[in-house]
């Protein structure tokens, strides 16, 4: 399996194939796909990731084959993109986020890896895209983006990024800078009714949302010799996403209709920079010993402020005081030896050790019975328990994998990871919990020929903890209630996740055709929990509930037009269909899933290149499927709707030899609605007390583009 240059023999032989992506017939051993330089040329792409824009099935291994997965734990053993065969050391600075930032003229070629093997830098879980740099004594280039956001509003941002690359002897380098402010402003309308459908009040609305953010990267890497490699990853970056609220509430409870304002103000900044290394030695017997860390910090800090008037346009009362304030850390090593044991089987054994920390606190103030404090807003300050903790991880992985080339066509990757790890909460609430973990996996691929592939895989999971659910935190999701209690006592969810698909590339680059099922068994799944003090007075958090299920079907096609005459239309589609469920919720009345699994949704999408003019245009539409799913609390339920999004570009190569590019975003202008039930006391109950209807829309936006490469 090829992840590092090719020989010059392979080099000449896909040369002469130039314009063209192949893949070796059913009788060849490698089922990889090469797209080389000159297959893009005549598009006139600027970076990476204008390259892998035209390479058929490319969404489907970008998006780790669109089933929702849990966060990263650690850096663990996988990455869907590789740059010279080699993963970044990175979680925020990772390779996918360096696809706009490498220059296309640096690259030698594209290849789509669909087995397993030692010689990898990462276990493959589904497809790797490895891309592939020139190799030259001195090369270089300066890549650059300015935009403009344009919103239906008539707000207008700016902002630019700019990359330079390159090699000088042994030293790879890309370094870059951007700076953009992201802006949506969302139109809401809420409508509410008492128990018995009678008008409660309306509500009208709008949310700002202004984000500041500027970016630093640093990605070095040195080779002092053919079997020693360096390399150095840095981040920075500085944000500041403020937001603001207007309402307009008209309550219909008084014998006359009464109009009163109420306006938030929630001042943001973010700070998050991160450092990551890999080292690796390669031994004259081909065996390999290689090493990566990171260290990263995460600092985020909010004001919500809520001001009140009893008659729109009279004096102001400010009615909450809601500060908080997170940092985050990792601290993270991973080394391992691979041994090639014999032509056709490979091990590699090592071990992960991290640190995670967690600091939260939160500031509370309502209006004053007595008189409040200057240092919030006049308010009085109000003592929440557990609003100030620090929850720490310490974390042990030792791991084996091994590779084993069947045959070939069959080839059988398995790993056995343990895990050790110790979670301890300091400030309001000190306690500590140990964790052991045994986490086998399978993964066994036959190429039926080297077109078509089946894989099958089974893997035990264990998830990553939200450390900010260990403390009482803001609630996002309901605008009734401003903080939500946190659970010392939170496990990890466990889970077998069965897997099973076909891949199929089509001949003579014609496309790609996958399909997968899937089927997870949950353990300690994690919902709502009631922790109410008393029958008046109910409150939950996120807790252990039991045994869940997930299970779904996804198609992915992506196909050339070839057959049609029209070889430069590409048209892509997805349907996804899945349902999850909890065994026993005694929260609720019924069965109910859980996110990230909605019912499904399909995607379609249209790209046409024209080279003679230079010109590329595309649609993409996403529709979901609608059933009435819920979510369900202690005392109230939501319907769960996310809205459709249809998207759409023209691009183009002109004046001064530059690409300019016009995107435009919820062109239709699709509105989220959803609807909420509150109920006297428990939902079990069945009494209502309350319905709201929400819908909001955040407009049309537009962005343009000019890029360069020199």
């Amino acid at each position: 399996m090829s992840v590092t240059k090719l020989s010059p023999v392979v080099s000449l032989s896909v040369l002469l194939w130039a314009g063209h992506s192949y893949s070796q017939d059913s009788t060849g051993e490698d089922s990889n796909v090469i797209f080389t330089a000159a297959y893009f040329a005549e598009f006139s792409p600027i970076t990476a990731n204008d390259m892998l824009d035209r390479v058929p099935g490319i969404e489907l291994i970008r998006s780790g084959g669109s089933i929702a997965r849990d966060g990263d734990r650690g850096l663990g053993a996988e990455s869907q993109i590789l740059i010279d065969g080699k993963r970044l050391a990175g979680k925020a600075n990772e390779a996918q986020s360096q696809l706009q930032r490498i220059a296309a003229d640096q690259v030698d070629y594209i290849e789509i890896i669909r087995g397993t093997s030692s010689d990898l830098d990462v276990q493959n879980s589904g497809q790797l895209v490895n891309i592939v740099l020139l190799e030259s004594q001195s090369r270089s280039s300066l890549s650059t983006e300015l935009n403009l956001n344009y919103h239906e509003n008539g707000n207008k941002n700016p902002g630019g990024s700019v990359a330079f690359s390159g090699q000088t002897g042994n030293w790879n380098y890309l370094i870059s800078a951007e700076a953009g402010n992201s802006y949506e402003k969302r139109d809401n309308y809420e409508a509410s009714l008492h128990g018995d459908f009678s008008l409660n009040e309306f509500i009208d609305w709008d949310r700002i949302a202004d984000n500041t953010t500027y970016q630093l990267n640093a990605n070095l890497a040195y080779n002092p010799g053919p079997r020693d490699r360096l390399a150095l990853n840095l981040l920075y970056s500085q944000a500041e996403p403020d937001t603001f609220v207007n309402r307009l509430f008209t309550d219909f409870n008084d014998p006359e209709p009464r109009d009163y304002t109420e306006r938030e103000t929630i001042p943001s900044s973010s700070d998050n920079w991160e450092i990551g290394g890999d080292l690796e030695h390669r031994f004259l017997d081909g065996n390999r010993v290689k090493a990566l860390f990171i260290v990263n910090e995460k600092i985020d800090d909010t004001l919500r402020e809520r001001f009140l008037t009893d008659v729109v346009g009279g004096d102001e009362r400010q009615t909450l005081f809601l500060n908080t304030y997170s940092r985050y850390r990792e601290r993270i090593i991973r080394s391992s030896y691979i041994y090639n044991l014999s032509a056709n089987q490979g091990l590699e054994i090592g071990v992960e050790g991290a640190q995670t920390i967690q600091d939260s606190k939160l500031l509370f103030a309502t209006p004053p019975a007595i008189p409040g404090s200057p240092l919030f807003g006049g308010l009085t300050p109000v003592t929440l328990p557990n609003a100030d903790s620090t929850v720490e991880e310490i974390r042990y992985e030792p791991f084996v994998i091994h590779n084993w080339q069947i045959s070939q066509r069959l080839t059988l990757e398995s790993s056995l990871v343990g895990e050790w790890s110790e979670i301890s909460q300091t400030g309001d609430v000190s306690a500590s919990r140990n964790f052991n973990y045994l986490k086998p996996k399978l993964d066994l691929r036959f190429n039926i020929s080297n077109d078509l592939q089946a894989r099958i895989s089974l893997e035990n999971v264990v998830s990553q903890l939200s450390f900010a659910d260990f403390s009482r935190s803001t609630n996002d999701r309901d605008d009734d209630q401003d903080t939500v209690a946190g659970n010392p006592d939170l496990e990890p969810e466990e889970s077998w996740r069965l897997e099973f698909g076909f891949d199929y590339r089509l001949p003579n680059d014609g496309g790609a055709v996958n399909a997968r099922y899937f089927h997870y068994e949950y353990d300690n799944k994690i919902g709502k929990i009631d922790i109410s003090p008393s029958p008046d007075n109910l409150q939950t958090t996120n807790g252990n509930i039991g045994p869940a299920q997930a299970y779904g079907l996804i198609v992915n096609t992506s196909i050339r037009l070839g057959f049609m005459g029209l070889p430069n239309v590409l048209v892509t589609g997805m349907a996804r269909v899945q349902e999850s469920e909890f065994d026993f919720d005694p929260l609720t009345p019924r069965e109910h899933g859980f996110p990230p699994f909605d019912r499904g949704s399909f995607q379609l999408g249209f790209r046409h290149d024209i080279p003679t003019r230079s010109l590329s245009y595309g649609v993409n539409w996403t529709p979901r499927i609608r059933d009435g799913r819920r979510a369900f609390d202690i005392d109230n339920e939501f319907d769960l709707v996310v809205p459709d999004n249809l998207t759409a570009f023209v691009e183009k190569v002109g004046f001064g030899g530059l690409t300019y590019r016009l995107e435009g975003n919820n062109l239709a202008d699709y509105h989220n609605c959803g609807i909420r039930y509150r109920y006297q006391g428990y939902v079990t109950d069945g009494i209502l007390k309350e319905v709201e209807q929400n819908c909001f829309t955040s407009g049309r936006n537009f962005i343009f583009k000019v890029r360069a490469t020199f």
